[in-house]
């Protein structure tokens, strides 16, 4: 059976709703159908970082679950999905998924993608880190899990924050060989042609 092209995403309370809201709005220009859900803190932080409201939120995914909704389809491992990204992905997200804890559908639907050998990339907001924090991304590591923290790449010589946003969500598809149209790439012509010109 081939996996259906359906994508989970997560959006936890760490700074960088707008990380979740790109790959919703580029997943569906995919045609990838998105399952969302948002903790509590999460929807906190929409409050804070966007002039989106709760519905226009979760009008960008086709599905859209209570947190606290445990019973939820991306609760099962018979419910198949391409893997699950939490963008962002708060420190306490993190450290509940590395010790197995599952104490909301968030961190519940994680722990289901990783016992399904699925992948799962978390898009980690946080710094500096503590030893504890370290050995949390350990344990996610080592457990199947990506970590993938949203860091800046200047030599595609950013303009917008969008640019910055946008190049991040795009190295994140890769992990799923989802191809993001107008993703610059080290090694691509265009960025070979500006390095040439400053030598």
């Amino acid at each position: 059976m081939s996996t259906p092209r359906r994508m989970i995403i997560g959006i936890s309370g760490a700074t960088g709703v707008v990380y979740g809201v790109r790959l919703l709005q580029v997943l569906k220009q995919q045609g990838i159908e998105t399952h969302l859900v948002v903790t509590k803190a999460g929807e906190m932080t929409r409050a804070y970082e966007t002039d989106l409201s709760v519905h226009q939120l979760r009008d960008l995914a086709d599905v859209w679950y209570p947190v606290n909704d445990v019973g939820a389809a991306i609760a099962s491992g018979s419910f198949r999905t391409m893997g699950m990204i939490i963008a962002p992905c708060s420190i306490r997200t993190m450290s509940e998924i590395a010790q197995s804890i599952t104490s909301n559908l968030l961190t519940r639907a994680a722990d289901v993608v990783l016992k399904e050998r699925r992948r799962l990339v978390l898009m980690l907001r946080e710094t500096p880190l503590t030893a504890g924090h370290l050995k949390n991304m350990l344990a996610v590591t080592e457990s199947g899990g990506i970590i993938a923290p949203p860091v800046p790449a200047f030599y595609i010589r950013p303009q917008t924050i969008e640019d910055l946003v946008d190049h991040a969500v795009g190295r994140v598809l890769d992990l799923f060989d989802i191809e993001m149209e107008g993703v610059q790439r080290w090694g691509e012509t265009t960025i070979l042609e500006d390095v040439a010109e400053l030598v």
